[in-house]
């Protein structure tokens, strides 16, 4: 039961980073949004966080299906790279997005930690892979 409630609540970060990345990479591409992250140069750090959004809501998708349809004490390595995944695209994409309108540079050391949180996740999921489980008897 605790990981089909993770599995819903993955899901749907899946889907909100799915949603706001795509909308947040067309208002970036697009009208006055463009022209200020064109004058500030910053355009090319708001495409970098909207690509590792996208990334990572699909790789929170693919983490949402694991926990859905797998059981085992494994999962929870699993469980934890969608965490990671979630805290790291809230740090690493949601402060370059910050930065890049012009908001306080004292929100830069964010960033790296948002992308360790990142690491982290996929170090999990290597974990994961790696593992060596006993034989079913």
């Amino acid at each position: 039961m605790k990981f089909l409630m993770s599995y819903r609540f993955t899901l749907f970060c899946a889907a909100v980073f799915g949603l706001t990345g795509v909308l947040l990479g067309a208002m970036g591409a697009h009208g006055p949004l463009r022209l200020k992250l064109d004058q500030a140069g910053t355009h090319r750090n708001w495409e970098t966080a909207v690509q590792y959004q996208l990334t990572h809501a699909l790789a929170l998708l693919f983490v949402a299906l694991w926990l859905k349809h797998s059981s085992g004490e494994s999962l929870r390595r699993v469980l934890w790279a969608g965490h990671c995944w979630t805290l790291g695209t809230l740090f690493f994409s949601g402060s370059i997005y910050w930065l890049s309108l012009g908001g306080p540079r004292l929100l830069g050391p964010i960033t790296p930690l948002g992308g360790l949180a990142l690491l982290a996740g996929w170090a999990l999921l290597l974990l994961e892979a790696a593992w060596k489980r006993k034989p079913a008897a």
